[in-house]
């Protein structure tokens, strides 16, 4: 391993969580302008500080354990949601040999692996911590996080099958001519749903719904074991916003801008929009949401997989 590779080892972790904890600032100073106030202003210029103080403040806080959770997998389980979410950037194509593992030829299969072994973090988080609110929140982030699961891995198959491949950096290129978000607008369209539900973001934060479950499976934590989950959230926008870019709209390519600056710009938009959700759309019921996944995306994923694969084959035939 060169030791250029080594650095983006180190670096790029700390970048991830330096980002998602300014995106909690980006985030309060939007829902701020689309509500008509002024969200974070005292600390730093435009309260761009405010983030770190939250920080700071949180970083100090009693990092208490419940007497009556299981203490060892108390522990565990923020590092697991944490940890699956680091992991995961390392296949991310920035730009053509940017990333830490650019050529692994099964990344997207990687990053779906990473992701279903983020349920088990939330799984955990609910049992260990010997609490109902707590159960009954991880319960309802592990149905939602493997329902919904699935309905991203079929949105998947239809790029996978204009490409022939696994690999993110070869489904970059395959898009030098048309960004796939046309021919695959079903599967777009599918798969970010399913990336807004996988991050239990509003409206599908259900798992962690206030007037109902307390804070969800979190119920329990305080201190730096918060902290990891809620950067963990943070990072899982970044990352599903990265993964949509590199999927569907052609990754870093684009005119006359640098590449890693057409790739920053697609995935913010995509994170604005994200936010925009949050500001725009009320929260549904539990059994609406797993509706919307098993009686509309699971069939619209299926029909443009067939359809996908029609369309190829007569491609092929002509």
């Amino acid at each position: 391993m060169t030791p250029l590779a080594l650095v983006g080892i180190v670096i790029t972790p700390l970048v991830i969580l330096g980002l998602a904890t300014l995106l909690t600032w980006v985030e309060r100073r939007l829902l701020g302008v689309w509500q008509n106030r002024c969200g974070p202003n005292r600390v730093g210029p435009g309260g761009v500080l405010q983030a770190a103080a939250d920080g700071i403040k949180i970083l100090f806080k009693e990092d208490w354990t419940p007497p009556f959770a299981d203490k060892g997998v108390f522990v565990l389980a923020p590092a697991i949601g944490m940890m699956t979410v680091l992991l995961s950037f390392a296949v991310i194509p920035l730009t053509f040999s940017s990333s830490i593992a650019a050529g692994l030829n099964v990344g997207l299969l990687f990053v779906l692996a990473m992701m279903g072994l983020g349920v088990y973090a939330v799984v955990l988080a609910g049992w260990a911590s010997n609490s109902k609110f707590a159960l009954l929140g991880g319960m309802r982030a592990a149905a939602q996080m493997i329902s919904y699961e699935v309905f991203m891995g079929l949105a998947l198959m239809g790029v996978v099958m204009m490409t022939g491949s696994f690999s993110l950096r070869d489904i970059v290129m395959a898009q030098s001519g048309l960004w796939f978000v046309l021919p695959q607008c079903v599967g777009f369209v599918v798969f970010l749903l399913a990336g807004i539900a996988e991050t239990h973001r509003l409206p599908f934060d259900l798992p962690e719904g206030e007037n109902e479950l307390g804070a969800g499976f979190h119920t329990e934590y305080s201190g730096m074991k918060f902290g990891m989950f809620f950067i963990a959230e943070y990072a899982g926008i970044v990352l599903v916003s990265a993964l949509v870019t590199t999927l569907y709209l052609g990754g870093w390519q684009g005119p006359i801008l640098p590449a890693p600056i057409w790739f920053i710009l697609k995935t913010t938009a995509l994170i604005g929009f994200f936010i925009l959700l949050r500001a725009a759309l009320p929260r549904p019921r539990y059994d609406q949401l797993m509706a919307l996944g098993w009686k509309i995306l699971l069939p619209l994923s299926l029909l443009n997989i067939v359809v996908t694969g029609a369309v190829l084959l007569l491609h092929t035939a002509g």
